[in-house]
């Protein structure tokens, strides 16, 4: 296995120049080079001290093999570019240059006898990289990009220093590092940021790896409130320990919770060169294939030979607005290699980050049929763009500049003669000035250095796809502005392809989102993000928006479909005269009305008759009238319900059973008092005779309308839907109102058939030819039979089914007392009359 070499760089070791000869005794600061992975993908740090001198240079460096990582190479770049950019610059110290001398040669005798003095005690690590300034001088150094190496740098150090690596939290103490300013910009809204990408994507099951250091703990905790807010949940949280003993000691258990997880999203955040990173190559190594979004700082190439244009390679990452230098690629186009310690072909081949399009025709594969990554590039014209540590290089350059520019112009107006013009020995001055410096750099991004805490940014969103041969195209699909309203923050690329050349978007998702006429059921003891898919209850649907929590009732006059997604309009309903057995009852009520009037016609026409003559015939043309009006009642029941025929329907109903019930028993107690009572001029024979018995008729009937009366009078009959009993339909009916009135009036009815079953049952085996009690008997067995039925199939339908039952058992009822009691009679009347002669000459011979 590889080596590896971490190793802490100070770059641009800084040439060690007298500028007066009352400076002549240099004093040296040392680094120190740790092992570390030389790759390229790796941080290091890099130190650098800005001086500002009179007069133009034309050869300042002079430096003699400084082996520096490719990944690094574009400081040098960046560095040169500035400081060639400002001593152009005509109104940014004029008459003066900006210079990072370097020079090995200065210290050496120093730095032996340090590095024997250090090798005697832990022979395990040397000294390397010097940083030479000179006593009672106060130059501004760079410091970057890793915070940890930095504050080992400035912990102790008067000297200003400009921080141009990520925003840190620990370097913004200014107690502990009052003389360090960073000129990177706070990641104060990107926990905002990549909960908007992850809710643009639906991505709501995440993975979270982080450092375990203050900062990422922040990070943890404001990225949560987001992930709450719009509904995300995090799948795990890893927080790799900095030690690398204790991570050795879990790395197994990180390793099978991000491996064996659903979330096919992880967030990482946390600082290049650490145990973060070690994870990272681990997941990298075991074939872990997620979606990773992170930082600029994460935004690396990897080396591998093995192509694969799937997505889960890729990585998303959100890096500061970098404004774009148009001089920047005509400069490593036309500067003079010769005159820069490196060589700049290489500096260009070792940063192989580009801002690029893709083309949309022919085969992505197509472009990468090279030998090399040379060969490749040289047939491509891309824009090389700058980091967001670069971009803060650049920035700080010039911060550096405007700073000295502002001290250099209150020596001139202080008249200062006994300080050479750029040597500046109060520090504390020269940091409080650096610190207060507001600029516009040559992009037109205003550079407030006192504000960076506070300043709301603008993220660029890019890809990154790695290729074979190192190779890596890094392309931006979006922007994310935190200063504008909430729905033009987030903007993404319509035309959007991803790695793989398709469109669709990858899903992570702890449960499969519930589609249209489904609500969401959550787990027990499981996050939010994951639940079970329930289909919404009855008349209910969820068709709006997907994952919803409740599903929406329709209203009365529509009905939710099969599926559940939409609420159709309901159709009308009521028992008509044009269905067919609306039409059959119809029929059927007006076919026994006209023969109940047949009946009462024959009755009339024969009604000097024995047999009509022998049974009441006046009680019996009330009964045959009182029929006519009950078949007549069941028409109330079928057509569109109004509030009059609602009304009428149970009253009519009532009153003129109860007629035809009181009627029946005036008979049989006629027939019973007829045959029971003998005694010739007793009290009760005379009763019989005056026709006491047909009281009992107007005596029911008034009972029965009392009732009715109160009925009306407490919770009358009404209009009503039904939207219950048939899928589809709002059924129109008649509701009852009062159900115990209801049943107060069919007890009442019940009551007055039982008392006329029990009367007529009494009076069945009398004699007499034409003796009625047995056909009262059968009809009131037949009228008690029908209502007895008809109470539990009636309970137990609904709709216009139930209003088939109420009139059925009407004209059921009224035909049995119609059949028992009179149709006999009419076939003696109209097919035996031989019977009724008899009956008639028997009576007129002489006893």
């Amino acid at each position: 296995m590889k080596k590896l070499r971490v190793f802490t760089f100070s770059l641009l070791l800084l040439k060690c120049f007298l500028i007066s000869c009352h400076l002549t005794e240099p004093i040296c600061f040392w680094r120190l080079k740790n092992n570390e992975d030389n790759d390229g993908d790796l941080r290091s740090d890099c130190g650098v001290f800005l001086a500002a001198v009179e007069g133009p240079i034309d050869q300042i460096y002079n430096i003699s093999d400084f082996r520096i990582p490719a990944r690094r190479y574009e400081f040098f770049l960046v560095m040169f570019f500035a400081t060639d950019e400002i001593n152009k610059n005509p109104y940014l110290l004029p008459n003066m240059s900006l210079i990072s001398p370097v020079d090995h040669g200065q210290c050496e005798e120093t730095l032996g006898l340090l590095d024997e003095i250090y090798l005697e005690k832990n022979n395990s690590v040397e000294f390397t990289d010097y940083i030479c300034v000179f006593y009672g001088t106060c130059y501004i150094g760079l410091i970057g990009p890793s915070w940890k190496t930095s504050v080992k740098l400035s912990i102790h150090s008067r000297t200003p220093r400009v921080f141009f690596g990520p925003f840190n939290p620990n370097l913004s103490d200014h107690d502990q590092f009052p003389y360090v300013h960073q000129v990177a910009i706070k990641d104060t809204h990107l926990s905002h940021g990549m909960a908007s990408l992850m809710l643009h994507f639906r991505w709501t099951w995440i993975g979270l790896v982080i450092s375990d250091d203050d900062q990422s703990i922040q990070f943890l905790s404001d990225l949560r409130e987001e992930m709450q807010r719009h509904g995300i949940c995090l799948a795990f949280v890893n927080m790799i320990p900095e030690d690398m003993q204790l991570y050795m000691t879990r790395a197994k258990i990180y390793d099978e919770e991000i491996m064996t997880s659903t979330a096919k999203v992880v967030i990482i955040y946390g600082e290049m060169n650490s145990t973060l990173q070690v994870s990272f190559r681990r997941w990298e190594d075991l074939g872990v294939r997620r979606i990773w979004i992170t930082t600029s700082q994460w935004d690396v190439i990897t080396n591998k030979n093995d192509f694969s244009l799937d997505f889960f390679h890729g990585t998303v990452t959100f890096a500061h607005h970098v404004g774009k230098i148009a001089k920047f690629r005509n400069f490593l186009q036309t500067m003079n290699s010769d005159k820069y310690p490196v060589n700049i072909s290489k500096s260009i081949l070792g940063w192989n980050y580009f801002n690029c399009s893709v083309s949309k025709k022919g085969n992505k594969k197509d472009h990468f049929t090279f030998n090399n990554t040379l060969e490749w590039t040289a047939l491509h014209n891309f824009d090389i763009v700058l980091s967001e540590e670069g971009y803060n290089l650049y920035n700080a350059v010039y911060a550096v500049a405007h700073t000295y520019h502002e001290l250099i112009l209150q020596q001139v107006e202080s008249q200062q003669t006994a300080v050479p013009k750029g040597i500046f020995t109060d520090c504390q001055q020269v940091s409080s000035m650096l610190k207060s410096r507001i600029f516009t750099n040559p992009v037109g991004e205003l550079v407030n250095m006192k504000h960076r805490e506070n300043q709301c940014a603008d993220y660029d969103i890019f890809i990154i796809w790695n290729f074979p041969q190192g190779l890596g195209l890094k392309v931006k699909i979006g922007n994310y502005l935190p200063c504008y309203p909430w729905s033009q923050q987030l903007h993404i690329s319509e035309n959007l392809e991803w790695a793989t050349g398709g469109s669709s978007v990858p899903s992570s998702m702890c449960s499969v989102t519930c589609t249209a006429g489904f609500r969401k059921i959550h787990q027990k003891q499981t996050a939010d993000c994951c639940f079970d898919c329930d289909q919404c209850p009855e008349n209910e649907v969820s068709n709006e928006t997907a994952d919803m929590e409740q599903c929406v009732r329709c209203p009365d006059d529509k009905y939710a479909n099969l599926e559940k997604t939409q609420c159709l309009q309901r159709v009308v309903s009521f028992l008509a005269y044009e269905d067919p057995l609306g039409m059959t009852l119809g029929c059927m009520a007006l076919t026994f009305s006209a023969l109940t009037v047949l009946v009462l016609v024959i009755f009339v026409k024969y009604k000097d008759t024995p047999i009509v003559k022998a049974n009441n015939r006046i009680v019996s043309y009330i009964l045959l009238i009182s029929l006519v009006f009950c078949f007549l009642c069941s028409l109330l029941f079928i057509g569109h319900p109004t509030q009059a025929t609602c009304i009428l329907q149970q009253t009519t109903f009532g009153v003129f059973f109860t007629v035809a019930i009181s009627t029946v028993l005036a008979k049989t107690i006629t027939v019973l008092m007829a045959f029971k009572l003998t005694t010739p001029g007793g009290r009760m024979r005379g009763m019989l005779a005056s026709g006491a018995p047909n009281l009992v008729i107007p005596i029911c009937t008034l009972i029965q309308l009392v009732l009715c009366g109160i009925w009306l009078v407490t919770s009358p009959p009404f209009i009503d839907r039904d939207i219950q009993s048939e899928h589809g339909k709002t059924i129109i009916i008649c509701n009852k109102g009062s159900v115990i009135a209801f049943h107060f009036v069919l007890g009442y009815l019940g009551a007055l058939a039982l008392g006329s079953f029990t009367v007529a049952f009494l009076a069945r085996n009398l004699p007499d030819r034409f003796n009625e009690a047995k056909f009262l008997t059968f009809s009131m067995l037949v009228f008690c039979s029908v209502w007895i039925t008809f109470l539990p199939v009636y309970h137990s339908t609904r709709g216009t089914v139930m209003v088939v039952v109420e009139v059925f058992s009407i004209l059921a009822s009224s035909a049995g007392l119609l059949g028992c009691i009179f149709l006999p009679k009419c076939c003696v009347i109209l097919l035996r009359p031989d019977l009724t002669f008899l009956q008639k000459y028997k009576d007129k011979l002489p006893s």
